[in-house]
């Protein structure tokens, strides 16, 4: 068997490092001075629980994996079996095309093709790029087809600071609003709420130990370039995430059993949220023969 990875891409700058895989064009690994942090995971083995991988074109749960174009209901491949739902998009088990490697940075390409549950054809591309202490991915996606299409973008990185355990963290989040899920299913969403007087309110940060969430957050507040920050921080140490002005949504994922560490914290960076595809919310609409392009960060203060 191949490595379910493909080929290692590493990229450096200064005392930064990351590591791009050619399966998936996923983060793999990114440190500053010898120290990570995102969790790594070795090259031989598949990312568990979607460490590091793009999404698109839609990011999170479809559910049953249907939804309608131009009045036709579609039906994807249901990806995630235990629940009947269609997850994470379609490009997460493809081969990325290489097409430039330099040394702090690297560009991937893929296809989704025409298939059963998705009518029109798209190119995306992405983009990592190292700076001292600072790692930034741009995602580009265009229309190549003939029909306009709504579309969505995600990542799946889980972070931490070095060796802290993760319930050590507190987590700060820029939402005033948030999705819960219903049921087991994952699908479909509690009714929005605000976030204000609950559990939810992550916006002056709360230490992660306890806290359980898959859980979507969505009003973000920006800062002045139109940027929202998330932050990770332990005593004098940080990290902070930063997403451009078009990922509206971020979903907060605190799983006890990520292979390697345990108990660990994923933040990730959505244009829209789960189900999107069937309530329209924040879809990028692309019209044949446009683009869209968006970008997301790592920066260690």
């Amino acid at each position: 068997m191949g490595n379910p990875t493909g080929q290692q891409f590493e990229i450096t700058r200064g005392n930064a490092r990351a590591v791009v895989t050619e399966i998936g064009a996923g983060l793999r690994a990114f440190e500053v001075g010898g120290v990570p942090y995102v969790e790594e995971f070795p090259e031989d083995a598949k990312p568990p629980k979607g460490a590091g991988q793009v999404l698109l074109p839609w990011p999170n749960r479809t559910k049953a994996g249907k939804w309608p174009f131009r009045g036709e209901e579609q039906q994807l491949e249901i990806t995630e079996e235990a629940r009947g739902n269609a997850i994470h998009g379609l490009t997460r088990h493809l081969e990325w095309e290489l097409l430039e490697h330099a040394e702090s940075s690297i560009t991937l390409a893929v296809d989704v093709e025409v298939q059963p549950g998705w009518p029109v054809p798209l190119r995306a591309t992405v983009t990592y790029e190292v700076a001292p202490r600072e790692l930034t991915i741009t995602h580009e996606i265009r229309n190549e087809g003939e029909q306009s299409i709504g579309v969505g973008v995600g990542t799946h990185p889980y972070f931490r600071i070095g060796d802290v355990p993760t319930d050590e963290l507190t987590l700060t989040l820029p939402a005033s609003r948030v999705r819960p899920y219903l049921g087991d299913e994952q699908l479909p969403y509690a009714p929005e709420q605000d976030v204000e007087g609950t559990e939810y309110d992550f916006r002056a940060g709360q230490v992660l130990a306890g806290v359980d969430l898959d859980t979507a957050f969505g009003a973000l507040s920006a800062e002045p370039d139109g940027t929202h920050h998330f932050k990770l921080g332990h005593g004098d140490r940080q990290l902070l995430v930063w997403t451009g002005p078009d990922f509206h949504w971020a979903q907060v994922f605190t799983p006890d059993d990520l292979v390697g560490r345990g108990r660990a914290v994923a933040i990730e960076p959505m244009t829209c949220p789960a189900d999107a595809l069937n309530t329209g919310t924040d879809l990028i609409e692309l019209e044949p023969a446009t683009s869209w392009s968006g970008s997301w960060g790592i920066r260690v203060p």
